[in-house]
């Protein structure tokens, strides 16, 4: 008897814990973010996209390698793709507002997939070069810069204030899962079946990603904000905005930009941003591959990029789940300092077991905290103008790259790559530190926090 009831009392317990995920996950269908049937299209659309361009990640190179054999015709075709991507980002937050961001990521969508189309005809040819395929991927760059800012700016036209958060951890969760299935996808079918069709592939992920768009319908659900009107046309929910900010208006009565360039959180919100992604790039792309080819082997730093992986998805996925703040950008800053420290320690953390759990923990708390500023940023920004904000963030967080590996590599090559990390991780603490002496930073986000409670009690 006692055997039989201590069976039976498993059995409860392994029900009620495979019970608790599925409520859970139902729970999130019917009244959290993937309740809504455009937000749940365009998590398809994106994660499939994703899985694509990763796909064109491993193709390119290795069409220009195996047909060409040439690094230096890699790197030219790399720089067409780079430059107009960083240069052209605030004309693509410009036009999200102007046009709308759905309609500039369908747009784009069927653009690269016929530019795509074509790199297939030169993989089934085995032919490159620079006059080829210099211009299409200077055209693909572009049209990366248009789509970016476009899709950050339309998830608050998708989803009640309240839900923000969440769904755009849910949203960048979707495509990270992409991020880190799509590399695997991509060598699969180059080393089998070659690179045409691995571009093919992605060719036909722009066009799901298109389609997805548009199948968007209307949501009465989300009252005055639509993905499929430009952000001039949507009326933001009351308390969104700070109302009354000095950000200027045009003769129709529309905020404007160059005033809002003044504002002490977005000069922060630019200034951590440069910094953060200046150190992080020079630590990352440069030092931390020097440091595991010496320490490691291959099979390590293998191992230190799928723990930032796994990492950056923890923390996303955690954030999704994160109640209201009462001080959400103080908290934010306390992740990003966290994630400095973690950076610091790296190559002093007791070897690759040490080094990839500062690497997770780095990805987890910048990934929490990056899910908390967006946020925060597209409630802050007037809605006419989300567009051109978003597109100022990106391009200052994908402007200092080319910048940033270049330095890293001088100091690497003087100094070595451990002494790197702490000096990148300084970096990042004392800009957040920096950003937290702003009283702006730090009661941002404390009125939108109250929202929920406020609607209740109402």
């Amino acid at each position: 008897m006692p055997a039989d009831v201590t069976r039976a009392q498993q059995r409860m317990d392994w029900s009620t814990r495979i019970r608790g995920p599925v409520v859970r996950a139902r729970s999130a269908f019917q009244s959290g973010p993937l309740a809504s049937h455009n937000f749940r299209l365009l998590n398809a659309g994106q994660i499939t996209s994703t899985l694509g361009d990763y796909c064109y990640a491993v193709a390119l190179p290795w069409l220009v390698l195996a047909a060409h054999g040439s690094v230096v015709l890699l790197g030219l075709v790399l720089a067409c793709y780079g430059v107009p991507r960083t240069v052209l980002m605030p004309v693509g937050g410009m036009l999200a507002d102007k046009v709308g961001a759905r309609t500039v990521m369908i747009a784009v969508d069927v653009f690269r997939a016929v530019l795509v189309c074509v790199l297939a005809y030169f993989g089934a040819r085995h032919f490159a070069s620079i006059e080829a395929l210099g211009p299409v991927a200077a055209l693909m760059g572009a049209g990366s810069a248009l789509f970016l800012p476009a899709s950050y700016s339309i998830v608050p036209g998708l989803l009640a204030p309240s839900q923000l958060q969440a769904g755009n951890a849910i949203y960048t969760a979707g495509i990270q899962v992409g991020t880190l299935a799509g590399p695997a996808l991509g060598g699969i079918l180059v080393a089998t079946v070659g690179s045409a069709a691995a571009f093919g592939v992605d060719a036909a992920s722009f066009v799901v990603s298109a389609v997805t768009l548009l199948l968007f319908r209307s949501d009465p659900a989300v009252a005055g904000a639509t993905a499929d009107s430009p952000a001039g046309d949507v009326t933001a929910p009351a308390g969104r905005q700070a109302e009354g900010r000095a950000s200027g208006e045009d003769k129709r009565g529309k905020p404007r930009l160059a005033p809002l360039l003044r504002e002490p959180v977005l000069i922060s919100m630019l200034i951590v941003t440069l910094i953060a992604n200046f150190v992080v790039a020079g630590a990352f792309e440069v030092a931390l591959p020097n440091l595991a080819h010496l320490r490691f082997g291959p099979g390590g730093y293998g191992a230190l990029l799928t723990c930032f992986g796994a990492g950056a998805v923890v923390g996303t996925l955690y954030a999704a789940r994160a109640r209201p703040m009462r001080m959400p950008a103080v908290i934010a800053c306390c992740t990003f300092i966290v994630a400095g420290l973690a950076v610091a320690v790296i190559p002093y953390a007791g070897g690759l077991p040490g080094a990839a759990a500062g690497m997770a923990a780095m990805a987890a708390f910048s990934s929490f905290g990056n899910i908390i500023l967006i946020t925060l940023l597209q409630q802050w920004a007037p809605r006419e103008l989300i567009g051109r904000v978003m597109g100022l963030v990106m391009t200052a967080s994908a402007g200092c790259y080319p910048i940033a590996v270049a330095m890293g590599g001088l100091l690497v090559h003087r100094f070595g790559p451990a002494p790197f990390f702490p000096a990148a991780g300084a970096g990042l603490v004392l800009a957040v530190i920096g950003a937290l002496s702003r009283r702006e930073i730090r009661t941002l986000g404390a009125q939108v926090a109250q929202l929920p409670a406020q609607a209740a009690a109402a």
